[in-house]
């Protein structure tokens, strides 16, 4: 034998000893919690929250976990005399048929008070082999990444996986049963009946903003769009602020916190800085108008309602994320980060114009745009919360004698409004009739300017140009210049009409 073969036995050697390395499983778990069900049907609702069939590792178990779950979501009761009918009869577990070994399941059944235990060991083995699974194509994509996927890329496509991972306990998305779908959609009704105010979404703030729209649902677009000057971001700014200063929290069965009124809000200021933005919300809420307060021209009561406003704002889940040209993968892998970290139920974005879109666009605006949008439509399925985007006009609205903004005055248009879930414009009549205001006082005119000065100050349109789930039509809102303000009318009878 020669020095390298020499060399080399003891290694075959240890190599032929050792067993290959099996997935993260635990039949006899799997076992001992399929028995429980079979033998008293509550041991499915203390793990059905959590585990689903795909969790479990055996392919069999996996269907009588189906089977007697569609079983009891029916109704019936799930033995294993009604759940073996769904089986194929000639199929064999070693040598048992599957009607004995259903029966022996049962009979070596653990008591119901371990169900739990057992369910969440299936599924903390079931997340390893997905990490496994994640790990394996990390490491072979890197090995053999082709030309056109840049490192970058593959780390925003990790991170989507585990978060996705993290969040519902698998990440191949697929297909949903339609009892699921079912079960999704009356927790949201239940949900809705138990919050503030009643309303499927979450309260803007605005009640009559919330009438017509029942509050901004999940994974929705919210597109809002304005001329400069109108107040779009004012008006986004009051929501986020209302969302976040009524955020009230409520503990759930795995510990983890969820929104009961209000919620976490992530800002996007891609145009003003954090402190403006901040400025802005101090003035709201303590009636100085906000040019004084970066003068430093405030009186000494002032100042101290500021400072007491500032101490209470430090209690508000209002975080801001102020980098300028952020493109959409950043946006999205920041937006994942906060809600593991902090919770997130809302994401406003000021603007999508200073967004940026992948280089492989390359020069056509129209389709960065195309590509934010609908990463930005993405990305509020995968959170589960309601993306408000806002969103320039273009100049054809100031040419045009009737002001009032229409769903083809959107920059960069067609994907804006395809995307878009609900598209609202800002509309201030006040700022045109403003600048028409004739020079000469004693113009004949100008009894004329300043009674239709009189009828539109102090007064905002919010015009619901589209909405999936809802009517079209405007809301009229009081806003309040100085201080960036928006809010519901006192006269009720002045409030919304519809298309």
């Amino acid at each position: 034998m020669n020095d390298a073969a020499r060399k080399l036995a003891p290694l075959a050697k240890d190599q032929a000893e050792q067993h290959y390395r099996e997935a993260p499983n635990n039949l006899e778990a799997e076992q001992a919690l399929l028995g429980a069900i079979l033998v008293n049907n509550d041991a499915f609702y203390r793990v059905s929250d959590f585990l689903k069939p795909v969790h479990l590792y055996e392919p069999l178990h996996r269907r009588i976990f189906e089977i007697a779950g569609e079983i009891i979501r029916m109704g019936k009761t799930a033995n294993p005399v009604t759940v073996k009918t769904f089986l194929k009869a000639d199929e064999k577990v070693g040598d048992l048929t599957v009607a004995q070994y259903l029966a022996r399941l049962a009979a070596e059944a653990v008591s119901i008070i371990n169900a739990e235990d057992y369910g969440r060991a299936i599924y903390d083995l079931a997340l390893r082999r997905s990490l496994i699974t994640i790990g394996e194509d990390m490491v072979n994509i890197a090995y053999d990444a082709p030309l056109d996927m840049p490192p970058q890329s593959q780390i925003e496509d990790a991170e989507r996986r585990l978060f996705e991972l993290a969040e519902t306990g698998r990440y191949d998305g697929g297909f949903q049963s339609f009892n699921d779908a079912v079960a999704l959609a009356i927790d949201m009704a239940g949900q809705a009946f138990e919050r503030d105010g009643h309303l499927s979404g979450i309260s803007t703030g605005i009640h009559s903003l919330d009438g017509k729209m029942g509050g901004l649902q999940r994974s929705d677009l919210i597109i809002l769009a304005g001329r400069p000057g109108m107040g779009k971001t004012s008006l986004a700014t009051n929501i986020a602020y209302n969302i976040a200063a009524a955020y009230e929290a409520e503990v759930q069965p795995d510990g983890s916190f969820k929104a009961k009124n209000g919620g976490v809000v992530g800002f996007y200021s891609l145009e003003m800085s954090s402190e403006q933005l901040a400025t802005r919300i101090i003035s709201e809420q303590t009636e100085v108008s906000s040019s004084k307060i970066r003068r430093g021209d405030i009186s000494e009561a002032d100042f101290e309602k500021l400072v007491a406003c500032s101490q209470m704002m430090q209690k508000v889940p209002l975080y801001i994320d102020q980098t300028g040209g952020i493109s959409i993968a950043q946006l999205a892998a920041r937006a994942r980060r906060l809600k593991r970290q902090r919770g997130l139920d809302v994401l406003v974005v000021d603007y999508i114009q200073l967004m940026t879109g992948s280089k492989k666009s390359g020069e056509n605006r129209v389709q960065e745009i195309t590509e934010i949008t609908t990463g930005l439509k993405a990305l509020g399925k995968e959170l589960n919360v309601p993306i408000i985007a806002l969103s320039q006009l273009s100049r054809a609205v100031e040419s045009r004698e009737d002001k009032r903004p229409q769903l083809s005055d959107l920059r960069e248009s067609g994907s804006i409004e395809q995307d878009a879930d609900v598209v609202l414009f800002v509309f201030r009549e006040e700022y045109y009739v403003k600048n028409m205001e004739p020079r000469d006082e004693f113009d004949p005119k100008y009894e004329e300017w300043k009674m239709q000065m009189e009828k539109v100050k102090g007064t905002a349109d919010v015009i619901i140009a589209k909405q999936r789930h809802g009517p079209t039509g405007t809301v009229k809102l009081a806003f309040q210049s100085e201080f960036t303000r928006f809010s519901d009318l006192a006269d009720p009878s002045f409030t919304q009409y519809e298309h």
